[in-house]
């Protein structure tokens, strides 16, 4: 039990026989598409927990078997090719939103060492040096997925919907792969497997004299990385409030508007697979990944032993999953502006700032306690003084109305009355002007 509770390295992986490697690569492939088929029966059955009705609840127990009969109806479904598409890359562009979203769960840790058929084996497809930024190459891929189905549908809808999203990659992909670094800079790896193992361990720090035992969770200790880094998934996968690529109430669809039966289907399928791993990514990089929370490994030792930490990890990802669907049911979508600003304007600034304050505090974990007193004073004075002297940029003085129909230029399309009261027409006026006189009848005669 020592031995099947040991974390695994990069030297266990490359040396399992063909068939369970295979048998690795099926069941990743198996908990891609079925946490799937799941996650639209979950997301339907929550959002409509939340809308109070009761969503889906006739085929199957509970409604199971619900996103398996839309499955079936899209397959017979009749399948429409745009007569002014590209062919080839309208039927390639889902294939590689589906490829690139399940080639991610290749270095996903699902658990510690186990021994499956007498061979002692991690619970991981496979585990590199550079594991994340693997991760990270499938999530910038997957968006050629959707670039290219809006660009090949030949359609101005779907085109739009397309750069829309290679807009998202460029500005939240920054943001994305800045909120890592602090978690390379504190566990010192970039393989997934090493960065769960580095979090089982409890970080010593100092305050002022004293040795504090830091919580295991990068999620805990690098929070704000954690709150920027989940922000830009949910940018990344095209999640509502940022599902702007496909964005009903302006495109239509967006750039799936042109795709049906099982090319459609293959789009709802990557979005979702691309969800769950996004949510095992977080697990695996903040949340712990396998390892069972505080409160179950104060009083069980054998909690993140044997298979057990698969429990922890689907439990995790799991929780993840309903806070995307959370989002989904609570926030409206942003504007395309208010997208771009709080990717450029936010994101990225505090991610520096943060990374700046970061690599300062380890930096400083070996001097003399004299020594950051007068460093972090003189920091905090710096700040301070920039704090009070930055300019500050009060609003110009809004005009009064008589000043805004004053400068109003030359030409401008004419204004109705401001009190409301609208004058008679010159031509009635005329009219009236124009009118006979009436011919008034003897008062005093009497119709009998």
């Amino acid at each position: 039990m020592t031995f099947l509770a040991q974390e695994p390295t990069l030297a266990d992986f490359g040396r399992d026989p063909w068939w369970l490697v295979l048998i690795k690569i099926v069941f990743a492939f198996a908990f891609g598409l079925l946490a799937t088929l799941l996650g639209v029966w979950f997301e339907r059955r929550v959002v409509g927990r939340m809308a109070v009705r009761p969503g889906p609840n006739q085929l199957g127990p509970f409604g199971l078997l619900q996103t398996l009969a839309d499955g079936m109806k899209m397959a017979f479904k009749e399948d429409i090719l745009p007569r002014s598409a590209d062919k080839v890359v309208y039927f390639f562009a889902p294939v590689i939103s589906v490829v690139c979203a399940v080639t991610a769960l290749s270095v996903m840790p699902f658990g510690p060492m186990v021994s499956i058929f007498g061979h002692q084996t991690p619970l991981q497809v496979t585990d590199v040096s550079v594991a994340v930024l693997l991760v990270l190459a499938c999530s910038s891929m997957a968006v050629y997925g959707v670039v290219l189905a809006g660009w090949a549908s030949g359609s101005t809808y779907p085109l739009l919907g397309g750069l829309r999203s290679s807009a998202q990659l460029i500005s939240y992909e920054i943001a994305l792969g800045l909120s890592i670094v602090a978690v390379f800079m504190l566990s010192g790896t970039m393989s997934t497997s090493g960065i769960v193992a580095a979090q089982g361990e409890r970080p010593q720090l100092e305050f002022f004299g004293f040795d504090v035992s830091a919580p295991g969770w990068y999620a805990i200790l690098l929070f704000p990385s954690f709150v920027i880094f989940f922000i830009a998934i949910v940018g990344e996968t095209n999640r509502a409030p940022f599902d702007l690529p496909e964005a009903e109430s302006e495109l239509v669809a967006g750039f799936m508007t042109e795709y049906s039966s099982l090319k459609f289907a293959l789009i709802m399928l990557s979005e979702y697979v691309a969800m769950v791993t996004m949510s095992a990514f977080t697990v695996t990089l903040f949340l712990g990944g396998w390892r069972a929370p505080w409160p179950i490994t104060a009083f069980w030792d054998g909690a993140n032993s044997g298979w057990w930490p698969m429990l922890w990890f689907f439990g995790k990802v799991l929780l993840l999953v309903f806070v995307f669907v959370w989002l989904r049911g609570t926030l409206p979508r942003l504007r395309y502006d208010q997208f771009m600003r709080l990717g450029w304007k936010v994101l990225l600034p505090l991610n520096l700032v943060w990374i700046l304050v970061l690599a300062g505090w380890l930096k400083t974990q070996g001097w003399e306690q004299a020594d950051r007193l007068i460093l972090y004073g003189a920091v905090a004075g710096v700040v301070l003084i920039l704090t009070l002297l930055w300019p500050s940029r009060s609003p110009a003085p809004k005009p009064t109305l008589a000043e805004e129909i004053n400068n109003r230029p030359p030409g401008s399309f004419p204004l109705p009355p401001l009190d409301l009261q609208v004058p008679l027409s010159p031509r009635t006026q005329r009219i009236v002007a124009e009118r006979e006189p009436a011919n008034l009848a003897d008062t005093d005669s009497r119709e009998v």
